[in-house]
């Protein structure tokens, strides 16, 4: 028999893109859906590309009659914390009302599963800086108040009618596919990984540091990166949990251990073989000191194993595809 389709929102971005990739060389059908407002054609490596929002209730009906379609993989949202600190109601229109649609017409369309994109944001700042999947959420800043709420529709759904989902709560993402053929990027990037490794090939002049009187060892913000590459295996193996029958599951996804803002910095200076014009800047609203992982639970549900779980090897892939933009642009 053969597989059904798979839908991945936002699959044009810089993680649905990886995940769309691994879906394609693993055999199964994909229909990516992406209004390509920060994610690129060239990016989606399988199936059908479609151009348009998740909050388009006539078009996801469309792509629910016109495909066998039995999950959803969902990650087009809008993720910069700073500016959900700024314009709120943009987070709560994209990320919130326009997943609700898409829900709405997911069960409507006869969807079994769904694979969500949802954050550390909910924790907050946690005490001790630890967050397991039982620490209580208490987001911070509109963003991870607008993927909490989300959560709580999953849940409320699965109990609603034979219907179940995974929620994976990311970490710091970072780095690229190891083979060079995709990578991030989005213009005017704010995850540290990027922005450090486009300074590193002198598309930015320098890279600026949000705090450095945190209790944290160096006194910057200390956070777990998970390698691009893992995350998107944590998908597959969220989506064979789902088609085997598994219950509806919350899991982190980090690797339990966490790199200082210095520490990745200098990471990216190994790499580059250069040091790094770096500026201290003040805080920025809604940044938690320290946030890692306690991530034990997705490797016993999922039997999830990272491949690599090195700040090295993550920069490295990161550092060369930016190497590559600079030659030829996304």
């Amino acid at each position: 028999m053969a597989k059904a389709n798979i839908l991945v929102t936002g699959g044009a971005g810089y993680i649905g893109s990886h995940v769309v990739r691994q879906l394609g060389e693993a055999g199964e059908r994909v229909v990516t859906l992406d209004n390509l407002c920060t994610g690129f054609r060239s990016a989606v490596l399988h199936g059908e590309l479609v151009v348009g929002d998740t909050g388009d209730a006539a078009l996801l009906d469309q792509l629910f009659a016109a495909h066998d379609i039995d999950t959803v993989m969902h990650f087009a949202a809008h993720t910069i914390v700073p500016e959900s600190v700024e314009n709120p109601l943009k987070y709560y229109l994209n990320n919130t009302a326009s997943t609700r649609t898409l829900l709405e017409r997911a069960v409507a369309g006869g969807v079994r599963h769904v694979v969500f994109s949802s954050t550390a944001a909910v924790y907050g700042i946690p005490e001790g800086g630890r967050a397991r999947e039982d620490t209580p959420t208490q987001p911070i800043n509109p963003y991870g108040t607008s993927k909490l709420m989300t959560e709580w529709m999953l849940r409320d759904l699965a109990a609603s009618r034979p219907f179940s989902y995974v929620a994976l709560r990311y970490f710091n993402v970072a780095g690229c596919d190891p083979g060079g053929r995709i990578g991030q990027s989005t213009p005017k990037a704010t995850l540290l990984t990027k922005v450090a490794c486009e300074a590193a090939v002198g598309k930015r002049p320098h890279v600026a540091v949000f705090g450095t009187d945190y209790d944290t060892p160096d006194g910057t913000g200390v956070r777990d990166y998970i390698h691009v590459e893992d995350l998107a295996d944590a998908h597959l193996r969220a989506l064979a949990h789902l088609r085997a029958g598994g219950a509806s599951e919350v899991l982190n996804c980090g690797y339990g251990h966490g790199y200082s803002v210095r520490e990745v910095l200098a990471a990216v200076e190994r790499a580059a073989g250069a040091p790094l014009v770096v500026r201290e800047e003040p805080r920025r609203a809604g940044d938690p000191p320290t946030l890692v992982a306690v991530a034990a639970r997705i490797r016993e549900v999922l039997g999830w194993q990272p491949q690599y779980d090195d700040l090295d090897a993550i920069v490295t892939s990161a550092l060369a595809w930016e190497r590559r933009l600079r030659q030829t642009p996304a």
